[in-house]
């Protein structure tokens, strides 16, 4: 099986170098940036390196695309005559609901597209900050639509979990964006307000612990994508911040009103809710 990953930043690099460890062994990337792409022929990640698709994809049998939201439809549009017939494509976006029904339109009928979305990353981006690591154990989640083939999602789910992943979940687009809107977007844009409400030039590097780098780990955030990102999914992840505003008020009312037993009763739901997950 020839594949082809599109986009060899951290994910798609990642992608390959997990695909390499798994044994396959016919994988090509394509990229914008020759220079990344020649790294990844010297470490061995892919056996060619292409800067469009035009060529590369027409002996594709699987294309996973690795880009930022925008560039996803793009490079449908920009290929949609060139797919060999019987391609299965997939992707590795943070959000679905923007783009799905416009690829799907797009797309002919003997294409089919598993939309998927790799719950890992890292806070750095480029090829440099590649690993199969981030995969191994984490979670995956297909969004399966109306045309796909059973056999295609369950492909998609086979080579998941031989490259690492430990659980493979399939719901609709609508409910991805809504749980990402929570789970992953929502810690970006408060570790982003922590690290940015601190007082400037104290040297607060002096006093942090394990709780204050972990939660402000992922402030360190690729810009461009991540505007993208919360943009895409504004009406979800605007509910996520109104509800954690919510549950802030309720420990700052607490705390104004020397109220013990209301913190404690607030520490105590999320302590077992913790524990649940």
């Amino acid at each position: 099986m020839k594949i082809v990953v599109v986009g060899l930043g951290v994910i798609g690099g990642s992608f390959t170098m997990a695909l390499k460890e798994a044994g396959y062994d016919d994988v090509c990337g394509i990229d914008i940036n020759k220079e990344t792409l020649e790294k990844a022929i010297k470490l061995g990640l892919i056996k060619e390196g292409f800067t469009s698709g035009e060529e590369i994809v027409k002996s594709a049998d699987l294309i996973i695309i690795s880009l930022y939201p925008r560039l996803v439809k793009q490079f449908i549009a920009d290929n949609k005559d060139n797919f060999k017939d019987g391609a299965v494509i997939t992707d590795a976006t943070g959000i679905k609901k923007m783009f799905i029904e416009d690829i799907v339109n797009i797309l002919p009928d003997n294409i089919d597209f598993v939309f998927g979305h790799p719950m890992a990353g890292r806070e750095k981006k480029g090829i440099d900050f590649a690993t199969s690591q981030v995969f191994k154990g984490a979670n995956y989640i297909l969004t399966p639509v109306d045309r796909n083939k059973e056999e295609n999602l369950k492909l998609i789910e086979d080579i998941v979990y031989r490259i690492g992943f430990k659980r493979v979940r399939r719901i609709t687009p609508e409910y991805h964006d809504e749980m990402i809107g929570f789970t992953s977007q929502l810690p970006h844009a408060l570790a982003v307000a922590l690290v940015n409400s601190d007082v400037e030039g104290r040297d607060t590097g002096s006093f942090i612990g394990d709780s204050y780098r972990d939660l402000t780990r992922i402030a360190n955030i690729n810009e461009d994508l991540w505007s993208e990102l919360f943009l895409g999914n504004k009406e979800n992840l605007l509910i996520s911040i109104q509800d954690f505003e919510n549950e802030l008020d309720k420990i700052k009312h607490g705390i104004e009103n020397n109220d013990k037993e209301c913190l404690k009763e607030l520490f105590i739901k999320s302590t077992k809710r913790r524990e649940k997950l």
